[in-house]
């Protein structure tokens, strides 16, 4: 039998490396050995501290995940890898999986997608957040000509700004407080603006800063009917809204935005599956390195995963690599 470890948050802020012994492979199934993951610094740091509504234990659940909320749980879902075993046909091959961060194990066929050849490890693992990012846009449906505000130049926010940049005539403006993120707006194709210079009179607002005050700079610089599209998720935070002053008077809309469904225009061809096949085939782009930061072992998940939750906001993807 195969011996896995994987990482579990055993009571919240505290997280070890607990062993166990895989089974043998039934029919269908394959054997993952990763190679890279990636940490989420919203909702997987949200996880880490406990911060999860009991309301949202169960819409919550990733695939493949074990424990419930808020502890112990084992949490994740960006792993690449390659198959060690199973059909012929799949061995060998490099997969991405929504998986929790283990260095070995088991899914269904049906769960992995092929990363292309020309995607690295490390760039696979941002498969997961271009797949919100893309239904950030199609939530926001943008076209032609808008101009579109982006308000937080996190992963997300920056890989959002990416999709939108090359629509036609469109006017994409990344917006941070950090001014290191000019460099990054700009090699995205983007102009970028601090929150007190952001354009006004946006005709499409996305926001995915993650904090309060990025949704009251969002609801401030949408035009007249436009819509905010909120990205960021709070868990147990309770965020307060500026719908006072010109909100009603502008007929502002703000909708949310998640990607546990796929938007109801396109859920009747799109699966989740095809989406993430999606994903993985816009991540060709080697611009999309900049946005992988620092890089840590497995072994040193423990250790990591406390300071990342005590300054989860504003940092880039921090990825996780096997032996």
């Amino acid at each position: 039998m195969v011996e896995a470890r994987a990482f579990w948050v055993v009571a919240p802020g505290r997280g070890e490396l607990k062993a166990e012994q895989l089974r043998a492979l039934k029919s269908g199934e394959l054997l993952i050995h990763a190679r890279a993951s990636a940490i989420s610094r919203g909702t997987e740091t949200l996880v880490f501290r406990g911060e999860v509504p009991q309301s949202e234990w169960q819409r919550m659940r990733c695939p493949f995940q074990e424990g419930g909320f808020p502890a112990p749980v084992k949490y994740g879902y960006a792993v690449a890898g390659v198959v060690e075993d199973g059909p012929a046909e799949f061995c060998g091959r490099r997969v991405f999986c929504l998986h929790p961060h283990q260095d070995r194990f088991i899914v269904p066929e049906e769960a992995v997608v092929a990363i292309p050849d020309d995607v690295p490890d490390r760039r696979a693992t941002l498969a997961a957040n271009m797949e919100t990012a893309i239904n950030g846009l199609w939530d926001g449906v943008p076209g032609p000509g808008d101009r579109i505000a982006v308000v937080g130049a996190g992963v997300v926010g920056a890989l959002v700004a990416a999709l939108a940049a090359p629509l036609p005539g469109a006017e994409v403006e990344l917006i941070d407080s950090d001014p290191n993120r000019a460099a990054l707006a700009a090699a995205l194709g983007c102009r970028f603006a601090p929150p007190q210079k952001a354009r006004g009179e946006a005709d499409l607002v996305i926001h995915a800063s993650g904090a309060p005050d990025g949704l009251t700079t969002a609801l401030a610089i949408a035009g007249f009917e436009a819509t905010v599209i909120e990205m960021s998720w709070y868990g147990t935070r309770v965020v307060p809204l500026a719908l006072g002053g010109a909100f009603h008077s502008r007929r502002l809309s703000l909708r949310s935005s998640q990607v546990g469904s796929v938007p109801p225009g396109r859920r009747a061809r799109w699966s989740r599956r095809r989406r993430l096949a999606l994903a993985l085939s816009l991540l060709r782009v080697p611009v999309f390195d900049l946005l992988l930061s620092s890089d840590s072992d497995f072994l040193a998940l423990p250790e990591l995963m406390p300071r990342l939750a005590a300054s989860s906001a504003g940092g880039l993807c921090h990825t996780v690599r096997y032996d």
